[in-house]
């Protein structure tokens, strides 16, 4: 019992004594200044009445002692187009901040720009103040705005997929490359309508968007070399520059007319192109050429019983298939590289697949297969195995490979695979960067048919940098031809 009440009398001096410390000293030395984590916040562009990432900086007491700085704000107050949260408090101006010995406070800022109805690019500038001891100090804050044509869904199909038509029944709609196009929920080709869409557009698609073309409707993509359209997510900060799975997809069905996409970056969405027919099979094609498709979670072109002619292509950094051509069809693929190096998750599924069906849950759709060509192409990747090929008996199923660089042990004696080279090394320049030119000592140098470049349909005399393949012959495989 002794020790319990000397225990207690323990207990309670100690409190006492707590109790009657002294707080920590304030720091009121004038010459006392904030530790500033960096001296400026640049955000990347920004869309007019969309909100930035988060970016975020720290302010330390460099001293033993507690300071209080008298005054966090931003110099342009309530008129500021930029928002900051000190330690969980959001406002423009925080008072008597309290900062322990050596200890810190966390500002997180963020920043949404005023549409100024403007073709070019805008700056929007202001600054973090910060008031010590009746010093004055700051953090600059810049970033740059962008207005853009807003595409806002306004209907509703089957209770989950918004869109908007944005060229309807017999309308021959042009977008023009004054400002960025972006686009919430589908942007919809309706049948017999048709979009043109001009050299240099930018198209950026914010998160389960995409487009359209539905039956019988047209798009014609009319990029040029020195300015591609691009197709990409909505957000433009660097850390999204290479990031998959920002948007949905290109979905093309069946119509009277060839729809056409010529120099085009299509990237970092879920599947870069669907093309498939909604009823039945149509004597139109999809042309793609001097087109890259690259850094998509699923596939990169998907087709179920389409045809499509692709020359100068690259299908590179998928999650899944690089192409994917199901269901039938028709094909004729030259001078195109497939890449696969994805390095987001561990894939699963070669480069190429080639079937005359697909499975939809109980249900095995066929279609045949009348051709599927692949001349002077490079299918490559980090699989060992980057080709997979597979039919139905009730179907016809008819491939062929020609002057090919195929990564693949299962393919070698196949009969339909003539003049390949097997298992070489592509010796891409840096596909870690999409940069699926060729260094000296690849196996596709002078090793592609020349006869096969004089195509019809697509000129491939030039390759996809313009470059003229007959100058130092023989050319080379894939959609680059090498330049020492």
């Amino acid at each position: 019992m002794r020790n319990y009440f000397i225990i207690i009398a323990f207990i309670v001096s100690f409190s006492f004594f707590i109790s009657c410390k002294k707080d920590a000293q304030i720091n009121d030395d004038p010459s006392v200044t904030l530790t500033l984590s960096t001296q400026s916040i640049v955000f990347d562009t920004v869309f007019s009445t969309v909100g930035s990432t988060t970016s975020m900086c720290y302010v330390k007491n460099p001293t033993s002692d507690k300071i209080v700085i008298s005054s966090i704000r931003l110099a342009n107050g309530e008129a500021s187009q930029f928002s900051m949260n000190v330690d969980g408090v959001a406002a423009q101006n925080l008072n008597n901040v309290e900062i322990g010995p050596n200890d810190s406070i966390f500002i997180f800022v963020k920043v949404t720009v005023d549409p100024q109805n403007s073709n070019s690019p805008m700056v929007i500038r202001d600054s973090i103040l910060f008031e010590l001891n009746g010093n004055v100090q700051d953090i600059d804050l810049t970033a740059w705005g962008q207005d853009a044509h807003y595409i806002v869904a306004d209907k509703t199909l089957g209770g989950s997929l918004r869109y908007k038509i944005v060229a309807g029944a017999n309308e021959n709609i042009t977008w023009t490359n004054d400002k960025p196009y972006l686009i919430y929920g589908y942007a919809v080709v309706d049948s017999t309508g048709k979009l043109n869409i001009e050299p240099g557009c930018r198209l950026h698609f914010y998160n389960n968007s995409g487009m359209w073309v539905y039956k019988y409707g047209t798009l014609k993509v009319n990029g040029t070399i020195d300015e591609p359209v691009t197709f990409q997510g909505s957000r433009l900060e660097a850390a999204y520059k290479d990031l998959p799975g920002q948007w949905d997809r290109i979905w093309i069905n069946e119509g009277s007319n060839d729809n056409v996409i010529n120099y085009a970056v299509i990237k970092n969405g879920f599947i870069g192109i669907q093309a498939e027919t909604m009823s039945q099979a149509e004597n139109n094609r999809l042309i793609l050429k001097n087109t890259v498709i690259k850094n998509m979670t699923g596939i990169g072109l998907l087709s179920r019983y389409y045809r499509i002619i692709s020359g100068n292509c690259v299908f590179a950094n998928c999650g899944g298939y690089a192409v994917a051509l199901t269901t039938g069809g028709n094909y004729d693929f030259r001078h195109c590289t497939l890449g696969n190096y994805y390095s987001y998750s561990s894939r699963q599924t070669p480069s190429l697949l080639i079937t005359n069906y697909y499975l939809a849950g109980p249900y095995t759709y066929t279609g045949d297969l009348d051709s599927a060509y692949f001349g002077n192409c490079i299918i490559y990747g980090s699989n060992p195995e980057e080709l997979e090929t597979d039919s139905a008996d009730d179907a016809a199923f008819d491939y062929k490979f020609e002057y090919c660089l195929l990564k693949s042990t299962n393919y070698s004696s196949d009969s339909r695979l003539l003049n390949c080279i097997f298992n070489q090394d592509a010796l891409f320049k840096d596909y870690n960067n999409n940069d699926y030119t060729l260094s000296p000592g690849s196996a596709a140098i002078d090793a592609a048919n020349i006869n096969l470049i004089y195509f019809p349909v697509i000129d491939l005399i030039y390759d996809i940098k313009g470059h003229n393949r007959t100058l130092n012959p023989p050319p080379d495989l894939g959609a680059y031809d090498y330049i020492p």
